[in-house]
């Protein structure tokens, strides 16, 4: 059961995540969680520090979708301005936001990562599909009300991990 919340990678924000770091792992696109992944769950627009990030991977030809399971409203808000491909109300961690993107993409599950903040939504569905995971440190401290049960069992995760030796960025601080 674990295994399925198990990201391959851990990190502390999404600007670890480089193209060439992608490109060695054979990865051509990223489908991004938008809320407390990239920016802060109640901030509406993109930091100039993520406009670069989103700029850097286009220019490296590594395409982008956000999948999140926030409404169309927020996450349209957002991804429109950049001109970044969305899925909202993805509903993860059901597969069917993960195929689409993956349709979006033209890319098939080996050449696509997963960058999210939450193992039971971005990282289970991810894993399911066998796509590449990577579990980003949540930007903010705070979370809306239905991210607050997911952040109790993940600490539960984090401890059974902890006693594993498997070391989580909840360990690099």
């Amino acid at each position: 059961m674990y295994n399925f919340l198990l990201p391959k990678e851990f990190v502390t924000s999404v600007f670890e995540i480089t193209p060439e770091k992608l490109m060695e792992l054979g990865i051509k696109g990223i489908i991004t969680d938008l809320d407390n992944t990239l920016i802060e769950w109640d901030r509406p627009d993109a930091t100039n520090e993520i406009i670069l990030w989103l700029q850097l991977m286009q220019e490296a030809g590594i395409r982008v979708i956000i999948a999140s399971n926030n409404n169309q409203e927020r996450v349209k808000h957002f991804a429109e301005p950049l001109g970044i491909p969305f899925i909202a109300r993805a509903r993860k961690p059901l597969g069917a936001a993960y195929y689409a993107a993956m349709k979006e993409l033209r890319l098939n599950s080996s050449e696509v990562v997963m960058v999210g903040d939450q193992l039971l939504t971005d990282i289970m569905g991810a894993n399911r599909l066998k796509l590449y995971t990577i579990l980003v440190r949540p930007v903010a401290e705070s979370d809306g009300f239905v991210t607050r049960f997911n952040r109790f069992v993940e600490r539960r995760v984090f401890n059974l991990l902890k006693r594993k030796g498997i070391k989580t960025w909840e360990e690099q601080q």
